[in-house]
């Protein structure tokens, strides 16, 4: 037959011989029913052997029709034909010869131009399937082609339903002919390794070398769903890759196919969770929700059902008859814009992860009950995709904005910024002459690192304590207003709310704060408390007092009593302006001793680096005595920045303790700024082992112990060469003289880290200067000056 309408390699004959054999085993084997209905189809057989024998012209199918369908009705049943989606044809072939009457009908459903066509299949891969089908059913090798088929048949309304097809290729078998190539294992290796090269298929199986006698029954189920939610899934990764201007277009399609409403539209409005606001994203037409606007505040966005329905239940808001609902609640703003917009009804889809808003999905039809709350259940299955799609937008976002503040902002070191004027100088003469030039990256090569840090100790815990503290302060005076109201108004509602206070409070006892502790309370506040004591406000004089009170003690914009933390943010805030402030200055000065790139980050504590070689200075020449100087300077900066802590530390509101660490790295190595993160960093094979050393060791113990190399009091150089501890023990002889460094020098092995062995330390005392009843200077150790403050 050649209704393929492309190479095969197979020539196709229509036979029902297969049939005819099943029915012949049944006149021995089957039921007296079955017998019965044999014999009658064999002898229809009998009349017309060219059922057997085989067909191929459409004129002979109908004249043939009568007895066709005679011989397949125990396969088409009549009590199925409204329900199963079933056709009979030739394989391949576009034109099925026996049809159930509801693939007739969606058939007539189609557009009169629609002709049944397998989707995204190439004729190279066509060719190769009947190939496939030659090696398994002729030659018997297991050669798995088998992949999902769909047809897509666009219905009346021109909404695309896919319906997957599900092959029974029972009733055919495959001879040669005289134009067949004999196939051989070695030809199935070959193939086997060249799918793509399809002169080859195409000489080991010419075009119709081969003969298929017998039919196919295909099966088909409507799996608009199961496509639809693949092709959003596609659709959302395809956008992110490219942005294409068509994602919306495309998007309602897909919607459109899964609720089969034509005409649906989409609608999103990101959330602004810093300003409660919603706003227009710049990708998309439009927002109905917010009608026109840019930006507006979600209470007024939104009535408070849809507000209380998105952001407290994370809830999809439906209204299956907007103009009803505008004229039963004629001052609600939301039903009201909705109408103005010709919405009939609708359904606002919040995008949550992870109890965090990024902004909701409007769905919208100008049909009255076509999208409401039973249908909305279909969007469950595409929610996922959405909230990934929607949370990786976000972050492309503020990672776009962060680069625009890091090109506007990031300063360069003025020990390096003549390698960038030289590189920038270099990259505007060229393009001045025409040329094509671009900012090459920045290397300095063969220069030694410095690091050192003061690092505030129990940082986390100290935090966690202090958060604790105010979460139990405000819970308590809560506790306090709803036992007042309750010795005034007893209700169970006002014993189960004590009793979730208490049960707060229980968990806030433990040695470890729970990760969502905080944000359980706040959620319990905003939510349950706020609005009760609102109501409460208007019961008695006393209560309204209590309950201002109470709004007196938290912060406006988290709802949450600030007192400790605030303590403590004071003081880390406290302790990284002094630290800074003490090396800045210092800094200056060493920076007249000889030019070198320095760099200061503020966390819990300081920490900075510093690098010094010729590659840095440009013109002076390089000598060791500066990097010796530098390690010397740097010593002495440490021991300045403990006394200045330990003075600093009385002051605080919490009182906090730290820890200071040296790292020496003997060998030199190469420094890369980095274009694409605007920042220096490491280059080549040191990288790895000098960022594990300096993130990881001041968390690190003695080798075989659970002490911490880093300690309070103690100043701890870590260093891998002996030459490094030689060196660094005459700088601390020296410091020892100068009264800055105790004598109690331990040298201690460092505990392995991930891929860093052989780690040693020397630890030594800070002395800590303070001045007598007589104004001579006195020096005490950590742990003195810890023993007179306990007496």
């Amino acid at each position: 037959m050649k209704d393929i309408g492309r190479d095969f390699p197979l020539d196709i004959n229509i036979s029902f011989k297969v049939l005819f054999e099943t029915y012949e085993a049944n006149l021995s084997t089957g039921s007296e029913l079955q017998k019965k209905r044999a014999k009658e189809v064999l002898a229809v057989a009998k009349k017309y052997p060219i059922l057997s024998e085989g067909f191929t012209t459409e004129k002979q199918i109908n004249k043939l029709r009568k007895q066709i369908d005679f011989v397949l009705e125990d396969l088409f049943a009549s009590v199925l034909q409204t329900n199963e989606i079933k056709i009979a044809g030739a394989p391949f072939q576009s034109t099925p010869f026996k049809t159930t009457a509801r693939y007739d009908a969606i058939k007539a459903n189609a557009d009169s131009s629609y002709e049944l066509q397998l989707t995204d299949m190439t004729d190279e891969e066509f060719y190769i399937l009947g190939c496939s089908l030659i090696l398994k059913g002729y030659y018997g090798y297991n050669i798995d082609f088998r992949r999902p088929y769909f047809y897509n048949i666009p219905d009346a309304n021109g909404i695309t339903r896919w319906y997957k097809v599900l092959y029974n290729a029972d009733f055919g078998f495959i001879e040669k002919t005289d134009a067949s190539v004999d196939i051989t294992q070695k030809d199935v290796s070959e193939l086997l390794e060249n799918y793509n090269n399809i002169e080859l298929w195409k000489e080991k199986f010419p075009p119709n070398s081969w003969r298929y006698s017998g039919f196919v029954i295909a099966n088909m189920y409507d799996a608009t769903g199961d496509v639809s939610l693949s092709n959003f899934k596609t659709s959302l990764l395809a956008n992110e890759s490219k942005k294409d201007e068509n994602f919306i277009d495309e998007f309602e399609g897909i919607l459109k196919s899964l609720f089969s409403i034509q005409d649906l539209k989409v609608g999103f409005s990101m959330f602004n969770i810093e300003e409660d606001t919603f706003e227009q994203p710049d990708t998309l037409e439009k927002s109905y929700i917010l009608q026109g606007k840019k930006k507006e505040k979600c209470t007024t966005a939104l009535c408070e059902a849809s507000y209380y329905t998105l952001f407290k239940k994370k809830q999809f808001y439906c209204i299956a008859d907007v103009e009803r609902h505008a004229n039963l609640y004629p001052d609600n703003q939301l039903y009201k814009k909705l109408h103005k917009q010709q919405v009939a009804s609708a359904i606002i889809v919040p995008i949550v992860d992870n109890e965090m808003l990024y902004g909701v999905l409007e769905i919208v039809s100008t049909i009255p009950e076509a999208l409401n709350s039973i249908n909305a259940n279909k969007l469950h299955d595409v929610l996922p995709n959405l909230v990934d799609s929607v949370k990786r937008a976000k972050e492309r976002k503020e990672n776009e904005i962060e680069l625009m503040i890091q090109e506007e902002c990031t300063a360069i070191h003025s020990s390096v910024h003549w390698k960038f004027k030289q590189e920038a100088e270099r990259v505007i003469n060229a393009q001045a002459t025409g040329n094509q030039a671009y900012f090459r990256e920045i290397v300095f090569d063969n220069v030694y690192p410095l690091y050192g840090q003061i690092d505030i100790k129990g940082s986390s815990e100290a935090r966690n304590a202090a958060t604790k503290k105010d979460l139990s302060l405000q819970l308590e005076y809560v506790q306090k207003i709803i036992k007042k109201i309750s010795s005034v108004e007893q209700l169970p509602i006002y014993e189960q709310l004590e009793f979730r206070i208490l049960d707060f409070l229980e968990d806030f006892n433990e040695e470890e704060l729970k990760v969502n502790s905080e944000r359980q309370v706040l959620q319990f506040l905003k939510y349950e408390i706020v609005p009760l004591f609102k109501h409460l406000s208007k019961k008695s004089a006393a209560l309204k007092d209590m309950i201002a009170e109470y709004y007196e003690m938290v912060e406006n914009s988290s709802g949450l009593v600030y007192m400790h933390r605030k303590d403590y943010d004071e003081s880390v805030t406290l302790i990284n302006k002094r630290m800074a402030s003490i090396i800045d200055r210092k800094q200056r000065e060493a920076q007249a001793m000889y030019p070198h790139y320095f760099e200061r980050f503020k966390t819990d504590g300081v920490e900075h680096s510093l690098y010094i070689g010729e590659a840095i200075t440009k013109g002076k020449n390089f000598h060791k005595i500066y990097l010796y100087n530098l390690r010397l300077w740097q010593l002495q900066l440490m021991c300045e920045m403990e006394n200045a802590f330990y003075k600093l530390k009385k002051n605080l509101p919490i009182k906090l303790d730290a820890a200071s660490m040296i790292l020496a790295f003997n060998s030199s190595l190469s420094l890369r700024f980095r274009m694409d993160e605007k920042r220096f960093d490491v280059d080549g094979t040191y990288n790895a082992r000098y960022e594990v050393v300096k993130k990881r060791v001041d968390k690190a113990n003695i080798k075989g112990t659970e002490e911490r190399i880093t300690q309070s009091g103690k100043l701890s150089i870590i260093y891998s060469q002996k030459e490094d501890e030689k060196e660094y023990l005459k700088y601390i002889s020296f410091l020892q003289h100068k009264n800055m460094l105790d004598k109690d020098v331990e040298l201690v092995e460092v505990e392995d880290l991930q891929g860093v062995t052989g780690l040693r330390a020397i630890r030594v005392s800070v002395l800590y200067e303070t001045g007598s009843k007589n104004d001579q200077k006195e020096y005490y150790t950590y742990q003195d000056l810890m023993s007179q403050l306990e007496t």
